[in-house]
């Protein structure tokens, strides 16, 4: 999207003021359809996935179940916040968002804040909740991105306009969720910074060089820790060690091979029996595929395949450049998250413990991405400029 493009896009829209906005509307209700899908397959399959561990910890299969519909009713209701306060306001707030994400995600390093679990410091107890400070991290991340980029278009050519300020702020909050340690949040964290930057126009010839930085500075955390290089050396063959560092992999293939065409039947997995670890979070998919068949698992593909496409069509046909940075940043997080946690159940990539957008058993990721997808659908939606809506309230619109 970069500026050698808007004149002609301004024409267009000169042309046919309605289009762009009627195309974008057009798109809210799929995209609802399709959000809503995933978080309905994600809390049966929550169900499914966790019946056996809860019974073992609680004595009752619904544990896990009943934290997820908590965590969706929540996330529905940061959904709708999203969807109904103007853009406007999310752009006043960019500055804030980022200033407390950065607190929080010093704070959760703090001994006696930060909550350590499985040798991660990424919690912190708010009350009878458990929140993870990074995901708000992706969500100020988004918003600043895309404010800052969307005021200094004009002079987005030069890197201390836009691409330096948005390095520094990702180069902060990678640093310090990378100390909790947590590299699949930062790769996520990574995927929304570099999607705002290529489309907010910024130089390809200055974009490579960042690229391939990141690349050597990923490689040699990936290798730095004892944990995380044996996923490397275990992704390259899990087979050649089976029975410890390729554990749970070679079992989320064995689930998925043996689900076949249709599945074994909704319920009926063998791997949630203590064979695969996370198998309700980070390795639902593999569930997914072994209780309902590569049809089921190719049917989860579509969804956020679908999703992708409608996400970027309301990007293309956003009114402003702030709209379209939102809805394509969105887009790419939730689409980009699901390609990495996907990849990682199949043996594509590494495990990196990224969990997969609204199917994965969770509570802060989940309320964020249902916030990114309201945030999606408020652009979608966004009031036409001139339209009586607008006319009645313009100090309130979007």
């Amino acid at each position: 999207m970069s500026t050698t493009t808007r004149p002609s896009q301004r024409t267009r829209s000169a042309a046919h003021p309605s289009l762009a906005p009627a195309a974008c509307r057009s798109l809210a209700p799929p995209i609802t359809v399709l959000v809503g899908i995933l978080c309905g397959v994600g809390l049966l399959m929550v169900l499914s996935s966790s019946s056996v561990q809860a019974l073992r910890e609680s004595g009752s299969s619904w544990l896990y179940f009943q934290r997820q519909a908590m965590w969706l009713s929540l996330g529905g209701l940061a959904l709708l916040v999203a969807l109904r306060a103007p853009l406007r306001l999310w752009r006043r707030l960019a500055g804030p968002l980022l200033a407390i994400s950065l607190t929080l995600l010093v704070l959760v390093l703090v001994p006696g804040i930060g909550i350590d679990v499985n040798g991660s410091t990424r919690w912190i107890d708010v009350g009878p909740l458990r929140v993870q400070p990074s995901e708000l991290a992706k969500v100020a991340l988004l918003l600043f991105g895309a404010d800052l980029l969307a005021r200094r278009a004009s002079r987005i050519e030069d890197p201390r306009a836009g691409l330096v300020p948005v390095c520094m702020v990702l180069g902060a909050f990678t640093l310090l969720v990378m100390l909790q340690p947590d590299m699949g949040t930062t790769i996520v964290l990574v995927l929304i910074g570099a999607s705002l930057l290529l489309l907010s126009g910024v130089p390809v010839r200055r974009l490579a060089p960042l690229a391939m930085f990141g690349l050597a500075v990923g490689a040699i955390l990936a290798v730095s820790e004892p944990y995380r290089r044996a996923r490397v050396v275990s992704f390259f063959d899990p087979w050649a060690d089976a029975s410890n560092t390729g554990y749970q992999v070679v079992q989320s293939l064995v689930g998925m091979g043996s689900g076949q065409l249709t599945g074994v039947g909704l319920g009926a997995s063998r791997a949630k029996w203590g064979f695969l670890p996370n198998a309700h979070t980070d390795f639902i998919f593999a569930i997914i595929g072994e209780e309902l068949g590569l049809l089921g698992s190719l049917s989860i593909i579509g969804l956020f395949v679908g999703l992708a496409v409608l996400g970027a069509r309301v990007a293309i046909h956003a009114q402003d450049r702030f709209g379209a940075l939102v809805a394509g940043g969105a887009t790419a997080w939730i689409a980009g998250q699901a390609l990495v946690n996907m990849g990682a159940v199949v043996g594509l990539v590494p495990v990196t413990g990224v969990p997969l957008p609204f199917v994965s058993a969770g509570g802060s990721a989940l309320v964020a991405n249902l916030f990114a997808a309201g945030l999606l659908l408020r652009v979608a939606t966004r009031p036409q400029a001139g339209s009586p809506k607008r006319s009645a309230g313009r100090a309130a619109e979007a």
